[in-house]
């Protein structure tokens, strides 16, 4: 008899064995059971928050029959699946801020990240990864990983000792399957094991985005629609000094220099990468220009402010903000005092040193007061990964 008859047999000869379980009451022996039988080269139909997803592990033996059942090309990578957000830093050894937000605001939830690395980090998980996860995880210097928001799939993912992909529990073309019924309909007697957890929460499938060198990509829209995912990624930078007129619209202008640079766009493109820098001040007067000798002081470095209008620090301005810098001790102080869930992400932009206020000095002193400012905000842009 021909291979591909035995083939067919054997899958004709196989059932699918279905577990029903709780989600507000995981059996941890059923889910044990399922992780095991993953490990051992199984395939496991298993619920997410968005439709039913098919564990294999990382390997190629379970890749190919996988690859068979879906009727998928061989030399296509699917998704790492992981159980908690944190193992990101098991595949991406540098979490750029954007991406860094995303995984703050949407994960655990319905959105597939793709990362770029750079070349030095491919190499770097070259060689801590295992040959065949790694060239099974890993494509064109990226990878793709969801952090799915359902009790039963973080349970399985946890439990399982291999990295675990998990595409859709469909054949490809068809429908992804919402429910163990549809899940059968397409894949009985090809998956080993199928979890049932009753009907997935959004019945469509993840967001998947890019990330990398030229920004945020949407390669497919979900359960999240471009615009969400933008407002997730954004990033806010936020200088304080005491009247904001002086100090901190020089930081925010040098700053905005400073990262285009890093990012390799226009300043007036910052936005549109998903960036945004503004300055405030801990003093209530708004509506005032930028001293003229901070105006001069920039300008002597190539950076207008003379647009520049002063605004007064608000909880809402805080709250929103992802990175404080502030000029001196006692401006931090007054952030934490507004909002304390700031204390963790406001800090001295010179780190330890206060910077001076140069209100009414010569220009000279404003001179100098831009320099220590120009110095701190080049050394915080270096140390971020874009």
């Amino acid at each position: 008899m021909p291979q591909e008859g035995v083939c067919c047999i054997v899958m004709w000869l196989m059932q699918t064995e279905v577990i029903k379980l709780d989600t507000s009451k995981i059996d941890t022996g059923k889910i044990r059971e399922a992780a095991e039988l993953v490990d051992a080269g199984g395939l496991v139909a298993f619920p997410t928050e968005t439709v039913y997803g098919i564990a294999c592990r990382a390997r190629e033996d379970s890749l190919n029959k996988l690859d068979d059942i879906k009727r998928r090309e061989h030399n296509k990578r699917y998704a790492l699946h992981i159980g908690e957000k944190s193992d990101v830093s098991k595949y991406i050894p540098r979490i750029g801020l954007k991406a860094e937000k995303l995984i703050k605001k949407a994960w655990p939830g319905p959105l597939t990240i793709v990362f770029e690395l750079e070349e030095k980090d491919i190499d770097k998980q070259r060689k801590q990864l295992d040959r065949e996860v790694f060239e099974s995880l890993y494509k064109d210097n990226s990878i793709g990983i969801r952090c799915p928001d359902n009790a039963i799939a973080s349970a399985l993912l946890r439990a399982a000792s291999n990295p675990v992909v998990a595409p859709s529990a469909n054949i490809t073309g068809q429908s992804p399957a919402v429910d163990a019924e549809q899940v059968l309909g397409q894949l009985s007697g090809q998956v080993e094991l199928l979890l049932d957890g009753g009907s997935c929460k959004y019945k469509t499938s993840s967001t998947v985005v890019k990330i990398g060198k030229e920004g945020l990509e949407i390669l497919r829209e979900g359960v999240y629609q471009q615009a969400e995912v933008e407002a997730f990624s954004q990033i806010n930078f936020l200088f304080v000094c005491t009247g904001n007129t002086c100090r901190s619209p020089m930081g925010e202008g040098m700053f905005r220099k400073y990262l285009a640079e890093k990012l390799r766009c226009g300043v007036d493109k910052l936005d549109k990468m998903g960036y945004k820098v503004n300055s405030a001040g801990t003093m209530d007067m708004a509506g005032f220009p930028a001293s003229p000798g901070a105006v001069g002081a920039c300008e002597a470095k190539g950076i207008d402010i003379s647009a520049h209008r002063s605004s007064n620090i608000t909880r809402r301005l805080i709250e929103e903000s992802d990175y404080i810098f502030a000029m001196q001790q006692f401006h931090c102080d007054r952030i934490v005092e507004i909002s304390s869930d700031a204390a963790g992400k406001c800090e001295l932009l010179a780190e330890n040193k206060d910077i001076a206020d140069p209100i009414g000095q010569s220009q000279g002193f404003y001179n100098n007061c831009a320099e220590l400012i120009e110095k701190a905000v080049i050394k915080r842009i270096s140390e971020f990964v874009i």
